[in-house]
């Protein structure tokens, strides 16, 4: 990955339904005034637009609302509404449902690769904007097709294993592990002090079907190889090395994991770190803000996730572009979409949300910031010294993910023996693959 020196990205945007309806007498008859459109309403003589925004980012949320506001002051024309559809929600489920409905946003997510394949006819090329020339090369190929850029992306992200520093230390463990059998080592070190070693939050089909199972994947020789074997059947995951030993680190979190792992949802995940009851947690730095909210003197770092024993290969931390802001090429307001988008990346009020309220790694070279914390921090290192791990589930076939996460659940609740659970993996892929 490009070296990375700045920090987040940004995101916003803004969506749909414009025109209000106007009681104005006209000549005709009732009837022709019945069957006419309304003219829109104007302020500053400029037509009254409404830009609405569907988004899956819960953490940035309420910082959202109030970004749209700020945009708002600035053009009064323009009315922002952001809905997000996260924290456990199915967000792609209720995107088709959106647009099922005729309730089309003007801005809303999406992954990239397959993602963007699968909605292409729905997306305006951005290309031409001015914002283009800013983003990292590598913050790019998600969303590139035929060489046209269709998104743009929200930032830079990294997840792994987030441990509490002081936790480590009470329980004396003095090398941080970078390999399977170290943190093994570490966990039993945790349990025997008293400390419940992670906090797994496998209620969430997403913590387990998208992040957790991405490391055997992003381990692969060939990640993008391998996937392409998996679509036209030269290559298996039951009998795979790779996800035979992640049987290892996954068995291994459920074991030294809280009680309950399955009733244990997003935000019992967090607040159970965050307050000192587990000392790791598989997340990402997009939260960042939630665990401070909780525990504002809380010190922190990320470690990998080990599935063998090669200190080399596992000392790497997943970095990718989360998501994308796109923009729905049928909009009538599609214009005003991209200048929101442009106005979010290249204002100095949106650069400084982005970074000081978002604590978002940019994806851009034009947004400056510091102060992101000790998660950014460590994926920024990581980056910079070329340790990181590919993000893959975007390329997988569509509503696999929500399969995986399922089958995994299943896993961990005894019902799926581990044969089982990799022949359902395989079987899941081969049933939606194109």
């Amino acid at each position: 990955m490009k070296r990375l020196t700045l920090i987040t990205v940004i995101l916003l945007t803004v969506v749909l339904l414009s025109a209000c309806s106007s009681s104005k007498e006209t000549s005709g008859s009732k009837s022709d005034q019945a069957n006419k459109p309304a003219p829109a309403e104007k302020v500053d003589n400029k037509e009254q637009v409404t830009l609405n925004i569907f988004q899956f980012k819960v953490e940035i949320a309420e910082d959202l609302q109030q970004l749209a506001k700020e945009y708002e002051k600035e053009n009064l024309n323009v009315k922002v509404n952001v809905q997000t559809v996260g924290g456990g929600a199915d967000y792609g489920a209720a995107l088709k449902a959106q647009f099922a409905s005729g309730n089309e946003p003007d801005i809303f997510n999406n992954g990239g690769f397959a993602e963007a394949q699968t909605w292409l006819d729905k997306l305006e090329d951005l290309s031409d904007q001015p914002w283009v020339k800013n983003v990292y090369p590598s913050a790019k190929v998600p969303m590139t097709i035929d060489g046209k850029l269709y998104g743009q992306p929200l930032n830079l992200e990294g997840y792994g294993f987030i441990y509490n520093k002081d936790l480590f230390a009470k329980a004396g463990i003095t090398k941080l592990p970078k390999t399977l059998d170290e943190l093994e080592r570490a966990a039993k070190q945790l349990d025997a002090a008293g400390i419940t070693p992670f906090s797994v939050g496998y209620g969430e089909w997403w913590v387990l079907g998208i992040h957790l199972l991405n490391i055997p994947f992003a381990h692969q020789p060939d990640p993008d190889e391998f996937i392409q074997g998996l679509n036209n059947g030269t290559a298996k995951i039951p009998g795979n090395e790779k996800f035979e030993q992640f049987m290892d680190l996954f068995d291994l979190t459920i074991k030294y994991g809280n009680k309950n792992p399955l009733t244990t949802d997003y935000n019992t995940q967090v607040t159970q770190f965050a307050s000192g009851q587990t000392a790791m947690m598989q997340q990402g730095n997009w939260t960042t803000n939630m665990i401070l909210e909780i525990n504002p003197n809380i010190n922190m770092g990320f470690l990998p996730i080990p599935i063998n024993n090669d200190a080399e290969a596992m000392d790497k931390l997943p970095v990718g572009v989360p998501n994308n802001w796109v923009v729905n090429k049928n909009s009538p307001n599609k214009d005003e979409a991209k200048k929101f988008l442009n106005w979010m990346v290249t204002s100095d009020v949106g650069k400084k949300y982005i970074v000081e309220k978002f604590k978002f790694i940019p994806a851009f070279d034009n947004i400056e910031a510091a102060g992101l914390g000790a998660l950014a921090d460590d994926i920024i290192k990581y980056s910079n010294e070329n340790k990181t791990l590919s993000w893959n589930w975007f390329k997988y076939p569509d509503g696999v993910i929500n399969e995986f996460g399922s089958i995994m659940q299943a896993y961990v609740g005894g019902q799926k023996t581990k044969a089982q659970f990799l022949d359902d993996l395989q079987s899941a892929w081969d049933n939606l693959k194109k």
